[in-house]
């Protein structure tokens, strides 16, 4: 079941109906259990800069978490999206509240396509491209679409970061990508540090192993195109032991 509140109160038709709620705006998504959230201070940096930089408007932290725990009331376990838009003058919070959601339980398997976020820095609305290129992808058989650009330089997925294991060390795309929430954390959290490095299709055959990483969680990645990956329980492990030490938090 879906809720959806708008600056504290229930949602109405007519607030829906305005288009700065589904055209101009970004947002944050997370997971909530047992009422807390993990990385909360890196959710609501995201959602300062971003509201800075689209409408030059600052941000009330306090505001954003009495919203979230008035959004989320009786309700203990959910998936939570925060969007900030400018229906008027000034700023609306709206927050969205759905059943909890969990990592995908398969190896996934990806297709590369030609495309980059605008602004890719940014979590903000009109994701028609990627939503259209996972059809395509999965059309084809596949279970995702990977962006890359048109010299086939590797950035994300369409809503997930993709991250790359050689031998122990794991490594992100050095490419114009969103720094997602679960990637910072792991980050944080990883005994031995990640590392930036280019990484092109033809590089690909190089590495050991391939993940992906968004708010749902980490999920390994089988291939890319007709490159295969090893599912390695190490590497995996390595991931989801930093990830579960990140402490959850009440909003």
């Amino acid at each position: 079941m879906t809720r959806i509140e708008i600056d504290g109160h229930q949602a109405t038709t007519e607030t829906l109906a305005h288009p700065a709620t589904s055209t101009t705006g970004n947002f944050t998504a997370m997971q909530v259990r047992n009422g807390k959230v993990r990385g909360l201070d890196l959710h609501l940096a995201r959602l300062r800069a971003a509201t800075s930089e689209i409408f030059a408007q600052d941000l009330d932290d306090t505001l954003v978490r009495t919203h979230i725990r008035h959004a989320l009331n009786d309700i203990t376990n959910a998936s939570l999206r925060v969007y900030v838009f400018q229906p008027h003058d000034a700023l609306s919070i709206m927050i969205t509240t759905t059943d909890p959601a969990e990592p995908k339980q398969t190896p996934q398997r990806l297709r590369t396509v030609p495309y980059t976020r605008p602004f890719p820095h940014l979590k903000h609305l009109g994701g028609f491209a990627q939503t259209h290129y996972t059809k395509l992808a999965q059309n084809e058989g596949y279970d995702d679409a990977l962006l890359v650009t048109p010299d086939g330089l590797i950035t994300e997925g369409t809503t997930t970061n993709i991250g790359f294991f050689e031998e122990e060390t794991a490594i992100w795309p050095d490419a114009p990508v969103l720094l997602g929430i679960t990637m910072q954390l792991i980050n944080s959290a990883l005994t031995t540090p990640p590392r930036l490095a280019e990484i092109h299709i033809e590089d690909l055959p190089r590495f050991d192993s391939a993940f992906l990483t968004n708010s749902r969680g980490i999920v390994p990645v089988s291939s890319i195109d007709n490159i295969d990956f090893p599912v390695d329980p190490t590497h995996l492990k390595q991931l989801a032991d930093a990830y579960d030490s990140v402490p959850w938090e009440k909003p």
